[in-house]
């Protein structure tokens, strides 16, 4: 499904159900990362390719990748991550 057919919550609402985004090894796929995100319960929510998001966010100061990652994270929450 491509980000165009999905509805995303809102940054602020985002900030309300996400409490962490780990950096992950993706067991289905050996010398590959995710970027999972959990909630304040601490479960799974979504996750998220690491390199299409670095690509997404495009070349930033290393100061400020964190940041811009997270970002884009926030604003890329779907909808139904609400149901978890």
């Amino acid at each position: 499904m491509s980000t165009k057919e999905m509805d995303f919550l809102s940054y602020e609402e985002a900030l309300k159900i996400v409490a962490a985004i780990q950096e992950e090894e993706d067991v289905h796929h050996s010398n590959k990362r995710i970027l999972t995100i959990y909630n304040y319960d601490d479960k799974e929510i979504c996750w998220f390719d690491f390199d299409e998001v670095m690509a997404a966010v495009g070349e930033v100061p290393a100061g400020e990748r964190k940041e811009s990652v997270q970002n884009y994270i926030l604003n890329h929450i779907p909808t139904w991550a609400l149901d978890f």
